[in-house]
């Protein structure tokens, strides 16, 4: 049967979520998770992308997620979405679009939705 698409959304919805709130102590990762940004790898485990979301500094400066747009496609979930920032100048914002694939497996051995590996794609811009 395999895990639904709607719980593998809700899996790279939570970690979305977490970059805003920070607070990821609900995002399904699994343990030997993955993350690569722009090339470079971030996240070298579930444990520490969870203590980054929650409490790293590259993260601490987001403000706010757009709604993402979500596509599935086998065992990824690609995720499309906009972020903003904490800090202004001159009453401009750093903003990013962000475009995320999530390697979240149907057939999962745990039997639940988990992110295995993060790849993201990121492009700044300034905002109002």
């Amino acid at each position: 049967m395999g895990i639904s698409d709607a719980d593998r959304i809700a899996a790279a919805q939570a970690y979305i979520s977490a970059l805003a709130s920070h607070d990821a102590d609900a995002v399904p990762f699994a343990p030997g998770c993955t993350r690569v940004e722009v090339g470079l790898k971030t996240g070298f485990s579930g444990n520490h992308l969870r203590r980054s979301l929650n409490r790293g500094p590259q993260y601490r400066v987001i403000r706010e997620v757009s709604a993402p747009e979500f596509t599935v496609d086998g065992d990824t979930v690609r995720a499309r979405f906009e972020l903003s920032t904490k800090p202004a100048l001159a009453g401009r914002r750093v903003g990013a679009r962000v475009d995320e694939t999530f390697l979240i497996p149907a057939d999962d051995p745990a039997g639940r939705a988990q992110i295995h590996h993060i790849n993201a794609s990121i492009r700044p811009f300034l905002t109002r």
